[in-house]
Parts: C-alpha cells; sequence; structure tokens
C-alpha cells in the first residue's frame, strides 16, 4: 500500500472514532472562553498519532492537543483530529479529520475527511487531488463582485484586539463588493470546498498550522492560489492566510486589511 492509501485508511480508521462522538453525549473542556475541545478530540488524536508513529515513523507528528513548540521543516505530519470542533459539538456535520504532510517547508501529501457526510478529499504533490474518486478543479470564476467567499472567525475575538479589527475591517470593506458570505467553522474543509469550485475564495486570520495544512495542497493541486494578506507566499508563521480560484486573487486582497 502506498503513503497516500496508508493516510486515507487511518483517517477511514479514525472517522468510526469521530463518528461514534458525534453521536454522543460529550465531556466538553475549554481551551480558551470560546476555544472548546472534547474527550473525543484527544482519543482521535491520540488513534492518529499511534497509527502515524508505526506508518510514518521518520516524521514529526505535530497534533493539534498535544503539539507544543516550534514547527519542524523537515518531515513533518500536521493533525487536526477534529476540525470543526464546535460544529462537532453543535451536531452540525461540518468538520473533519485533517492530515498534511509537508517535506522541507512543502506540502507532500494531504487528507481531509468528513466522516458524517463520507467526503474524502486528498491529494499528493503533482498528481492533482480529489474528493472520493471526483478530480477537483477550482472555479473560473474572474468577477470579485459574483464571487462566494469563505472566511473564519479567531478565537481571539473575545479579547478585541488585533485579530478582531482586522476580521470585522476586512468583512466590512469586502461584502459590498462580493455576492455573499460563507462562515461555516472548518478551516480545512473551507480549503477543500475552495477546490472543488464551490467557493471561489477563503481568508482567515489566526489560524494554526494543523488548520491548514492539509486544505493548502489539495487546493494547490486543482489549481488554486494560497498567500498572505500582504500577497506574499505563506508561511506557517503568519498571520493571516489568502486562498482562491487564482483569477480573483489580486482583486480580494484589495479589501483586505494589510497585517
Amino acid at each position: 500500500m502506498n503513503k497516500i492509501d496508508i493516510l486515507k485508511q487511518i483517517a477511514k480508521e479514525a472517522g468510526e472514532i469521530v463518528k461514534e462522538g458525534y453521536h454522543a453525549k460529550k465531556e466538553i473542556f475549554h481551551k480558551g472562553v470560546v476555544d472548546l475541545v472534547t474527550s473525543y478530540d484527544v482519543k482521535t488524536e491520540n488513534f492518529l498519532l499511534k497509527a502515524l508513529k508505526d506508518s510514518f515513523p521518520d516524521y514529526h507528528l505535530i497534533g493539534e492537543e498535544s503539539h507544543h513548540g516550534s514547527y519542524p521543516h523537515g518531515k513533518a505530519i500536521y493533525v487536526d483530529p477534529i476540525d470543526g470542533t464546535t460544529n462537532f459539538i453543535h451536531g452540525i456535520p461540518h468538520l473533519a479529520i485533517s492530515l498534511g504532510v509537508w517535506e522541507g517547508g512543502e506540502p507532500y501529501l494531504a487528507v481531509v475527511y468528513n466522516p458524517i457526510l463520507d467526503e474524502m478529499f486528498w491529494a499528493e504533490k503533482g498528481q492533482g487531488s480529489y474528493c472520493n474518486d471526483i478530480l477537483l478543479k477550482v472555479s473560473a470564476q474572474e468577477i470579485l463582485q459574483q464571487s462566494l467567499i469563505a472566511t473564519g472567525f479567531p478565537y481571539a475575538k473575545v479579547n478585541q484586539g488585533i485579530e478582531y479589527h482586522w476580521a470585522i475591517n476586512s468583512l466590512a470593506k469586502l461584502l459590498p463588493h462580493i455576492r455573499d458570505i460563507r462562515r461555516l467553522g472548518a478551516a480545512s474543509l473551507d480549503l477543500c470546498y475552495l477546490a472543488q469550485g464551490k467557493v471561489d475564495a477563503f481568508y482567515e486570520i489566526d489560524l494554526k498550522p494543523w488548520d491548514v495544512a492539509g486544505g493548502i495542497l489539495i487546493l494547490l493541486e486543482a489549481g488554486g492560489k494560497v498567500t498572505n494578506a500582504d500577497n506574499q507566499s505563506f508561511d506557517f508563521n503568519d498571520k493571516s492566510i489568502v486562498a482562491s480560484n487564482g483569477k480573483i486573487h489580486a482583486a480580494l486582497l484589495k479589501h483586505l486589511e494589510k497585517i
């Protein structure tokens, strides 16, 4: 079995834990004022880390619920056991297991799996990206005014600091110039929906590497573009991420706050 098939199989098996938790009564903990985690996030991550360690022994494993410190630029797998925990808690089926395999600072393999809807997004560098077995391609939309844009709001909004003001000011500036906004609550899936052509762009502030490490490759392999808000190459250390079908990227950036 090749590496991408192993990654997909691991995600599929972890999905059984997530599905069990989705329909069960959950024990909820607070990492922050509104940043939530459940015992199923931890249980799923523990399963993923063990399975990945067995199958990818020469990679650093970086999990949302267990990682502390810096992000290595060698061979690493970024693990989000349940992206969209708030949706998971509220019974909204927009959530995913996200696995992003990076080598030397570049995405190499990716799986983003929504076990509730049984949507398996995946990609290999240079081999295209897929939802289950359907090849993905970004939208052909060239007009910002006719574009549907996905975004999210930072957990730091409760402090009403720079992240809050960036999100609100960018939204206020952008909204009159687009078709509409969608705030779905799982960045990994926002990037996959962009790759699928369901939305035309996505932007957000204050995300972590495990939020986007899987979705970035899936988008790039579908013909999309990723930068930061300053139109520089995206890096995990960036405060912002801006992704699009490539055709409306420049127009979108004009309406986003610089940071």
